[in-house]
């Protein structure tokens, strides 16, 4: 069951292995040792709509888990310092898998899921390449090369009207794993997205308009239609789409999955929705907002709490979550 407004989802459990991909012969020892959500089955004491509690909104230092030895952060930075260096240009940089830090110096202003606006067509194919127990850092990879040149697979009917052959180029030159099958769905969420989801006025199929209209906006009947019409979406997938785009269907706002609810855990900031938007809220007049995309304030404020959310779910796969907290407390 997909979770109602302001309620966090059960929270998912860590992946037992270190994360690392599979070690097939197409993917690099350099693929980065951490990966996104695979799918996975909940514990029977993390059932769907469980209660966590609720962490403070306080403004005192982020409590992060204790670490020993040397691992241990040099300083612990306020509420307000650490979601102001979140919301910056520097925190972008810091997040980011080094890799697409190399690809961007390479080839200039390029599109990347961590720091692009994307429209909910290019959000579900991304949800659902990253759902995959693939790496990362491959799956970022593999977003890069189809949402730019050559490719710009940045609406369902530029992925049509490029065909199979060219879907299968894409995924060859992203150098990612299960090949023809990533080259199929691609292909796939294009052909549902133009047949079920589109409406009127939107020829090209990039805001999925219909998943809101035929469900009323409620987000669980949204979470159903769209798993029930793309082979392969699941709990994942559907979760980190929900993440991302909840500030264009604000529905579904203030959501916090069970993978970021981790993440946030270790930075010392709340892990429920409700309690990460009451701290953007009340320190909102102190953040670095003017960049922020988003028509009104409102909206501004809904991507506020997105970005954090992405970037310290980024952070903690690239092992930086220390990192984040000592240059939030420095900066």
């Amino acid at each position: 069951m997909g979770p109602k407004k302001g309620a966090k989802k059960a929270e998912a459990l860590a992946p037992q292995s270190t994360g690392e991909a599979p070690k097939h012969e197409d993917v690099k020892n350099e693929d980065v040792p951490k990966q996104e959500e695979p799918e996975q089955k909940q514990s029977a004491g993390a059932k769907s709509g469980e209660k966590r509690k609720k962490a403070t909104a306080s403004d005192d230092p982020a409590k992060a888990p204790r670490r020993s030895g040397r691992g241990a952060p040099k300083a612990q930075p306020s509420k307000q310092q650490l979601l102001k260096f979140l919301l910056s240009e520097p925190a972008s940089v810091l997040c980011r898998p080094d890799d697409e830090a190399e690809d961007m110096k390479n080839r200039g202003d390029i599109r990347t899921y961590s720091t692009s606006v994307l429209t909910p067509f290019e959000e579900l194919t991304c949800a659902v390449i990253l759902s995959r127990p693939i790496s990362h850092r491959l799956g970022l990879r593999t977003i890069r090369t189809i949402l730019n040149p050559p490719y710009n697979f940045t609406s369902a009917k530029a992925v049509q009207d490029a065909g199979n052959e060219k879907h299968i180029q894409a995924v060859w030159d992203a150098r990612t794993q299960h090949k023809e099958k990533t080259a199929g769905e691609i292909g796939m969420i294009a052909d549902v997205v133009l047949e079920k989801f589109t409406a009127d006025g939107d020829k090209n199929g990039t805001q999925l308009e219909r998943v809101r209209t035929e469900c009323n906006k409620d987000v669980e009947k949204e979470r159903e239609m769209l798993k029930s019409n793309i082979k392969g979406l699941g709990r994942t997938g559907l979760d980190i789409f929900f993440r991302r785009v909840q500030w264009q269907w604000e529905a579904g706002y203030p959501f916090v999955d069970g993978r970021s609810a981790q993440s946030l855990h270790k930075l010392g900031l709340p892990d429920e929705g409700e309690e990460l938007h009451k701290l953007i809220e009340q320190h909102w007049e102190k953040l670095e907002t003017k960049q922020l995309a988003g028509e009104d304030e409102k909206a501004k404020k809904r991507r506020a709490l997105v970005i954090v959310l992405e970037r310290a779910t980024g952070a903690d796969l690239e092992g930086k979550s220390e990192a984040v907290l000592e240059a939030a407390a420095t900066g």
